[in-house]
Order: C-alpha cells, then structure tokens, then sequence
C-alpha cells in the first residue's frame, strides 16, 4: 500500500493550486472536507493522518464517513454531495499516480450521489424588499454601508464571494454603470447597475473613500467583511424588517435569497432564462431553469393562456366558511 498524505498534499499544490487555478474559497472547501475525512479515519481506526494508506480509504470508510456527516453532523444531502464531489476529485487524481490501486479507486468513484428532495428557491416580495432595504440605520456609517451593500445585492444577484471580493476600482458609476466581478471558475463578468443603485452607491463610496484596490464594504479593520459578517447583517436587518412586514418572519432571509430575488425580478420583467444565466454567472441553464419552477406568476398566466374561449381565468376559491356551516345544517 502507498501513503496517502503525499498524494494529498500533491492534489493542493499540483492540482488545484497550479494546474486548476481553483479559487481561495474552492480550496478551502476541498481542504475542510478532507480534514473531516482525516479525522474521521484517525478517531474509527486510531492511525495519523500521515501514517494513513490508500487501504484505510477504501469505499466502505467513504461510505461510513458520508454518512457520518448526515447522522452526526447533521449536513443536508446537498452538503453531502459537495464533501463527495471533493473526495472524487481527489482520487481521480490519485488515480494517476497510484495505478497499483486502480480497483480501490474505482469503487470509491463509484460511490453515488444521494438523491434528495430539491426545495423551491426562497425570494421576496417588493413590499418585503422594501421593508429590508429600510431596515438599516442610515444616520449611522455603518447603517448606509449595510444599505448599499442590500440594494446592490437585490438589484445585481452577486453572490457572497462575490461581494466580498468586490474592490473600490470594480465599481464604474460613469455612463453605462456597471459593476466588475470575478465568479465562480475565475469567471468575469460585468453587471449593469440601475439608476437606483447608482444613486446610493455614488454616496457612499465618497463617504468610503480609500484606494481602488480597497474593499467595497469593510469591516471595523478595514478588512472585506466576511461570510458569516454579511450572514448576519442580512439576517439582522430581515428581523428588524419583519416589524414593518410581517412575511419576513415567515422566511429565512440570507444572503443568497438576494440573490435569488434578483433573479426572479427580471424573470418576472420578461426577460429570457439564457440571459438571467449570463447575469447570474450559472455555467448552465439548468441551474438557472430553478426559476422557473418557484415562479407561481408563470404557472397561472400559462393556465390562464389554456382556458377555452369566451371564457374567464380564475383560480379556485374556497366557500366562505359560514357558509359551508349552514350547509351542513
């Protein structure tokens, strides 16, 4: 058998660092995942991380781990799924260099994805929208950070890393403003920014001031803010939004529903599922076709488009239900 942690340590430095050009965040996925596998397999088997060989990580253990992580830790199944997109990146690798242990290999590849319920995507309404863009405190600094930053996620759908990353210079305010980004798989792509948005942002970034490589919105160190920073600043001000609208309560508002209201606005504007996956940064249209399905708006206009002519759409109506008592008298 062969040591694993040189081929660990390859699949970093090799493959992901140099070859992939992966970015910081898909490094830090990878690697959280195989510190988890690592320790796993030290606690069940009681070998060191660098004493462990390619036998300690045969299927079984990968199974065993997989779903250590649902019953113990409580991941969702999607979460399940990226920690085993990790392990097969990493033993797709291992298959090149360690051909002796191509069965091994094999079957650990051969370990399938879990299937799983697949959720409607959460967004908000205008009037809750409105409720959460007048959430923060804007005679406070960091109230009109906290506002710019919500009114550029609702009207350009960035995501998290995205709006961490952003730098002073990838923000143009000129004629045809727009905003520069660097997504997932070092993609660029520039998204136009609404008069809106302009408004607020041209402000603010006075008030910010700094150099263009600096951040877009700092912290108190003037650091980018970090995930969970932006986490909880969403989630803060959707509970102080839900005072004014009661339907925030009802919803768990993260920085990603941002995200997935941007996308619904300009489905529901009529604008094509190809160019809301431009917009978005989706490598695929299928990503984007999750749209579709949570549009309740769509279904009812084509159902009103089937109904037989000389008729009127309309939608089921329960009786009233004092009604519905007399007739069961």
């Amino acid at each position: 058998m062969s040591l694993a942690a040189p081929t660990i340590e390859a699949f970093f430095t090799e493959r992901l660092m140099r070859q992939k050009n992966a970015s910081p965040h898909t490094v830090a996925s990878y690697r959280d995942c195989l510190k988890l596998l690592l320790s796993y397999v030290h606690k069940t088997r009681g070998v060191a991380p660098s004493k462990l060989d390619f036998g300690d990580l045969d299927a079984a253990t990968i199974g065993a781990f997989l779903d250590f992580l649902e019953r113990d830790r409580g991941v969702s199944v999607q979460s399940r799924n990226v920690r085993l997109a990790a392990i097969r990146s990493l033993f797709v690798f291992a298959s090149l260099r360690h051909p002796e242990h191509a069965a091994l290999i094999g079957r650990v590849l051969a370990i399938p994805s879990k299937g799983g319920e697949r959720t409607l995507v959460s967004f908000l309404l205008p009037a809750e929208v409105d409720a959460l863009l007048g959430s923060p405190d804007r005679s406070r600094r960091v109230g009109r950070r906290d506002h710019a930053l919500l009114v550029l996620g609702v009207q350009t759908g960035l995501r998290v890393a995205e709006l961490i990353g952003l730098c002073i210079e990838d923000v143009h305010l000129g004629t045809g403003a727009f905003v520069h980004c660097v997504g997932k798989g070092r993609k660029e792509r520039t998204t136009p920014l609404t008069k809106t948005t302009v408004a607020v942002l041209k402000p603010y970034l006075v008030e910010r001031g700094g150099a263009g490589s600096d951040a877009v919105f700092p912290g108190p160190g003037g650091q980018p803010l970090g995930r969970d920073a932006i986490r909880r600043l969403v989630e803060r001000h959707a509970a102080t939004a839900a005072w004014v609208c009661p339907s925030l309560a009802t919803k768990k508002t993260s920085p990603h529903t941002l995200r997935h209201t941007c996308a619904m606005r300009l489905l529901e504007s009529g604008t094509d599922i190809a160019t809301i996956g431009l917009w978005l940064g989706h490598a695929s249209s299928r990503t984007t076709e999750v749209y579709l399905h949570a549009h309740l708006a769509l279904k009812e206009r084509a159902i009103a488009r089937t109904v037989p002519p000389g008729t009127v759409p309309d939608r089921y109506h329960p009786p009233d239900k004092l009604l519905v008592f007399l007739e069961g008298l």
